[in-house]
C-alpha cells in the first residue's frame, strides 16, 4: 500500500471522485502544508491557516500506479488555474501534489512535463514534499456520500471505466 496527498480545490469532490476508482484503498480529507498545527475549517477558510484542502489517498500500486492517479487528478482539475478550482477561490483551493518520497516527486514532475504540451498556459500545480497533513473534521469525511446533493466542482462521471465493481 502506498500514499499520496493531492490538493485540487474543494476536497469533497476530489475525495468522492477517487473513492470510485479501482485500487484506491482509502481516502481521508484534510489540510496539508500549512502554517499551524491541527487547523480548523474556519481557520483555513479565513486565511488564518495557510493549508490546502487536500486528500490523503492510500492505494494499491499493483492495481493503480501513481502515474494513473496523476492522470485522474488532471481530469478533474484545471492545472493552469492558480488558487482556484471551479467556483472556489483562495489559497486553500490551490492545486498540489504532496509527496513523501523522491520517486513520487520524479513521477509527478515527468507527468507534468508531458501534460504541459496539452496547454497554452503554464501548469501551476505545485509539487512539494508533504510537510504536514491534518485530518479535517468528521463532518467533512465522505461528505458527498452523506450529502448526495452537496456542492461539487468535480465531474464524478469522468471516472467511467476505472470504477470499483
Amino acid at each position: 500500500m502506498r500514499k499520496i496527498v493531492l490538493a485540487g480545490g474543494c476536497f469533497w469532490g476530489v475525495e468522492a471522485y477517487f473513492k470510485q476508482l479501482k485500487g484506491i484503498i482509502d481516502t481521508t480529507v484534510g489540510y496539508a502544508n500549512g502554517n499551524i498545527e491541527n487547523p480548523s475549517y474556519e481557520q483555513v477558510c479565513h486565511g488564518i491557516a495557510t493549508h490546502a484542502e487536500a486528500i490523503l489517498i492510500e492505494y494499491d500500486e499493483e492495481v493503480i500506479p501513481l502515474d494513473k492517479i496523476y492522470e485522474h487528478f488532471f481530469r478533474i482539475i484545471d492545472p493552469t488555474s492558480l488558487n482556484r478550482q471551479g467556483h472556489d477561490v483562495g489559497i486553500q483551493y490551490r492545486s498540489g501534489i504532496y509527496y513523501e518520497n523522491i520517486i513520487d516527486r520524479d513521477i509527478a514532475l515527468e507527468f507534468i512535463k508531458q501534460e504541459q504540451i496539452k496547454y497554452d498556459k503554464p501548469i501551476v500545480v505545485s509539487v512539494e514534499p508533504l510537510h504536514n497533513f491534518f485530518y479535517a473534521e468528521t463532518y467533512h469525511q465522505d461528505y458527498l456520500s452523506k450529502n448526495p446533493n452537496g456542492y461539487c466542482h468535480v465531474d464524478l462521471s469522468l471516472a467511467k471505466g476505472d470504477e470499483k465493481k
